[in-house]
């Protein structure tokens, strides 16, 4: 797809630091002195070999692919809050910028925060990165998760990752596997399709019907009444997940006429999601100075938001809104702030974002304690109320200054780009 020369892309890379093991200085008199031999202490009694027991890996230990991202990503991070927020980045449409932040986080391997040893946790993390378009991580994440046969939640991501993948031989051994929650309406339908394509027509209908006994579906009742005549108008394609996209291709459909999600986009064009491009020629005026520094990856620098400071106070309702918002956003960037610099932003008038004053409240104290999953968690889950077109711009200041706090300084200035890009 060819792009205008204004659009560039922004590469959001991220490194996590290694430490070096401290040597203890050698002896006085250097390797070869003599020691006497009574200053040799005794030796301790032996007491066996010491065994160590490793805890189990957990939700998020297995990576799903090398992010940069440190070991310490969950620290202090509150399993709440990702239980809370996983369902939701399945669920929901997310900005550009939002999404490659919950793609990047979701697929870090890293030990997970207390208690995050669920099966059912590590499902919906899959879950979350297939619905966000990333099914390569996805899939690597389920290929070394037990417990698939245990939990709905869990073999539900393992189905619809094989689905996608194109394996149904694979999904239909995870729902024949399935020993918890087999009667729930999506493994009814998943195993009236398995019975079809196996030949077996009078079973697949019996289980087709006690699946729309269950919970009506249109779109797939057409389908698969298609499915089992072996005749008819199936109508149109459907490409809400794993097991529309299996059925739609098994029925010949044109799947490039219909409207794809996100995780079935990824397996209909393969490859990775890739980051967030901008068109940064949309962006006005009055705020290319910071555009032009977050592209050039450069500092904030004082004489940026000076330049943002004039139609920061413009007499022009329109200008004045696009430049208090250019400026807060700069400031975000920024170090600590300055008597001068709380001042110019108390005087600034800009309107508060939506996200509850509690979510606000927490997130503002993961960015000064440094908590980095945990700012992640709750940036995304005030992104996920927002859905495609990204979070208000007071909500977005917030974002960005707790990411930029926590080291995720790449996602910071992303949010902040789609941001300034959004303004008019």
């Amino acid at each position: 797809m060819s792009r205008s020369p204004g659009l560039l892309v922004l590469s959001l890379l991220a490194a996590s630091a290694t430490g070096a093991a401290a040597q203890e200085p050698p002896p006085p008199g250097g390797p070869a002195a003599a020691v006497a031999p009574a200053a040799v202490a005794p030796a301790p009694p032996d007491r066996g070999v010491q065994v160590e027991t490793l805890a189990a890996p957990d939700a998020f230990t297995t990576p799903g692919r090398n992010t940069g991202l440190p070991a310490t990503l969950w620290r202090g991070a509150s399993l709440k809050t990702a239980q809370a927020v996983l369902p939701l980045i399945a669920a929901k449409p997310l900005s550009p910028a939002a999404a490659a932040l919950a793609r990047r986080v979701l697929a870090t391997g890293a030990p997970g925060p207390a208690g995050a040893s669920d099966p059912a946790l590590t499902g919906a993390r899959a879950t979350a990165l297939l619905g966000q378009g990333d099914a390569k991580a996805a899939a690597a994440i389920l290929a070394r998760a037990p417990g698939a046969d245990r939990s709905p939640a869990l073999a539900h991501a393992a189905a619809e990752s094989a689905l996608l993948a194109g394996d149904d031989a694979r999904a239909c051994a995870v729902a024949e596997g399935l020993t918890e929650g087999r009667d729930d309406v999506y493994w009814l339908r998943l195993r009236a399709y398995c019975q079809a394509i196996g030949g077996h027509a009078d079973q697949a209908q019996l289980t087709f019907d006690l699946a729309q006994a269950q919970a009506k579906d249109p779109v797939f009742a057409r389908l698969m009444t298609a499915k089992l005549a072996g005749s008819g108008n199936p109508g149109a394609a459907s490409l809400r997940n794993g097991l529309d996209y299996a059925l739609s291709h098994s029925l010949g459909l044109d799947l490039g006429a219909a409207k794809a999600s996100p995780a079935v986009a990824a397996a209909l064009f393969g490859g990775d999601p890739g980051e967030p491009s901008f068109d940064t020629a949309a962006a006005a005026p009055d705020v290319a100075p910071l555009v032009d520094a977050l592209m050039r990856g450069q500092a904030v620098s004082d004489a940026v938001l000076h330049a943002l400071a004039e139609p920061a106070g413009s007499s022009e309702p329109k200008t004045r809104a696009r430049g208090q918002a250019a400026l807060l956003l700069g400031l975000a960037l920024g170090g600590p702030l300055t008597a001068e610099s709380r001042s110019q932003m108390a005087a600034l008038t800009l309107s508060e974002g939506k996200a509850p004053v509690g979510r606000d409240l927490g997130l503002e104290s993961a960015g000064e304690a440094g908590l980095m999953g945990e700012a992640a968690m709750l940036s995304l889950w005030t992104c996920a109320e927002a859905g495609a077109t990204g979070p208000a711009i007071g909500d977005r200041v917030r974002i960005v200054r707790a990411l930029h706090l926590v080291g995720l300084e790449a996602d910071a200035r992303a949010f902040a780009l789609e941001g300034l890009l959004a303004l008019k």
